[in-house]
């Protein structure tokens, strides 16, 4: 078996190959989460009482938010079906595929009659449309990931793979942007009547852009190498299962804690905002928004930092933070101001960044490259069932039964402890053996990948 390290091997491609595949893993990545954060933005402020509307606000909070966790549940499927093909067709076709599929699910959710028009047929239609929508995410971040990395230099694997990374902020910084500057210009009424629509509506314009970027790019030298050599694998699912799950019991792990943490401070906190004190929704929205866009930097830079020290050890004590944060943060905003909410906020974002900077780079370091794809989107994908798909729902039902903050705050203090022992389980990148393979590759396989 080959080492784990070895998959970003050659960087024949030179600069300018780099730079496309690392903007075309941030850019791609950021217009699939647009779509997947206007969804999660709607569900916390509008989907309640248009798709489940009952006498109860609590009960259709629940049933919008359940269809958030639909998004993560679906993302396995995504994870199994495409992890398996980027390993066996190549990175670049996968990719396109699901942006196509995300982005006609948001666009036909933009359009979807609601349940004062069809009935009980708009929530199914919903639910369908949202699982079509985590089928694609779950098979675009192990992609994106390699996009970026298996152009770059192992030595800064931690920046490189950190583009798939900066997705996520963007797309939620371009979501609740739009959100917010439509909240802003409509009334309540109009708002809730047709101006959430149009968020969904841009998506196809987005995509169409995000298409043209991925078109236009090679494949990785990383997989052409793969084939040149005849080395992919025919059943990648079954032999990350059977080879290495240690591996994937610990990219598992690892990511449980940013994403409970992130479904607070991008979701959840909307709806605590502004049900249980009283501030408004334009002010729920700002401090989302001031965090998600600091994050576009602190991800990178984070990620950068993680090549310059021991990425477990920076990812380790990045999760602990995590775990005290909370109890620090509802204290603050108790009293309903705004200029603490944005600030608890956008500690807890950078919190996250700290963390999700270098976890890219981390869960790919623990596959072997022939099965990189599949094993990094099992383990995004696996690991969003018992993070962040019932976070919001857990978050809802505690809040709902104890009325106080205090079980939120440990349940985010749970989840970063199971990152901290999966973190524990994983390995440390052997930057010296990847430079050597990165070498040897070179001189082997340069004429054949080098990008124009």
């Amino acid at each position: 078996m080959q080492h784990p390290q070895q998959a970003a091997a050659p960087v024949p491609a030179g600069r300018s190959g780099i730079r496309r595949a690392f903007i075309a893993s941030l850019t791609g990545t950021a217009l699939e989460w647009y779509d997947f954060a206007v969804y999660s933005a709607a569900a916390a402020l509008v989907f309640g009482d248009l798709f489940f509307p009952s006498k109860n606000p609590l009960t259709g909070t629940l049933l919008a938010f359940s269809t958030y966790a639909v998004g993560y549940v679906s993302r396995p499927l995504g994870g199994f079906v495409f992890g398996r093909l980027g390993d066996v067709i190549g990175r670049k076709k996968v990719l396109i595929a699901t942006l196509v599929l995300i982005g006609a699910a948001t666009f036909l959710i933009g359009v979807l009659p609601t349940y004062g028009t069809v009935g009980i047929a708009a929530p199914i239609a919903l639910v369908v449309l949202r699982f079509a929508q985590g089928v694609g995410v779950g098979g675009e971040w192990g992609g994106a990931v390699l996009l970026s990395s298996e152009f770059g230099d192992p030595r800064r694997r931690g920046f490189y793979a950190s583009a798939a990374q900066v997705g996520p902020p963007a797309g939620n910084l371009l979501a609740n942007g739009v959100l917010a500057v439509l909240g802003a210009t409509l009334s309540e009424g109009q708002f809730e009547s047709w101006g959430w629509r149009v968020a969904f509506l841009l998506s196809g314009v987005l995509v169409g852009f995000g298409l043209w970027i991925r078109a236009k790019l090679e494949e990785t030298p990383v997989f052409k190498a793969l084939e040149a050599e005849h080395s992919r694998p025919q059943t990648p699912v079954r032999e990350v299962f059977t080879t290495q799950p240690r591996a994937l019991c610990a990219a598992i792990l690892c990511r449980v804690g940013p994403d409970v943490l992130y479904a607070m401070f991008t979701v959840f906190v909307l709806t605590y905002a502004t049900d249980e004190l009283g501030m408004s929704r334009g002010s729920a929205l700002t401090a989302v928004l001031v965090g998600s866009s600091l994050q576009i930097f602190l991800i990178p830079l984070a990620g950068a930092l993680s090549d310059r020290v021991n990425r477990r050890l920076l990812y380790g004590c990045s999760a602990l933070a995590a775990g005290v944060w909370p109890f620090v943060f509802f204290v603050l905003i108790d009293g309903g101001n705004r200029v603490l909410l944005v600030l608890g906020v956008v500690v807890g974002l950078a919190i996250h960044s700290l963390m999700y900077g270098p976890q890219a780079a981390f869960i790919a370091e623990q596959f072997s490259p022939r099965l990189r794809y599949t094993g990094s989107s099992l383990a995004y994908t696996l690991a969003g069932l018992i993070g962040g798909a019932i976070a919001p729902l857990l978050f809802t039902a505690l809040l709902s039964s104890y009325d106080s903050w205090v079980p939120l705050a440990l349940y985010i203090a749970v989840a970063s402890a199971v990152t901290v022992i999966g973190l524990s389980l994983g390995r440390d990148s052997a930057q010296a053996v990847d430079e050597d393979v990165r070498l040897a590759d070179a001189q082997e396989t340069e004429p054949a990948v080098r990008v124009p």
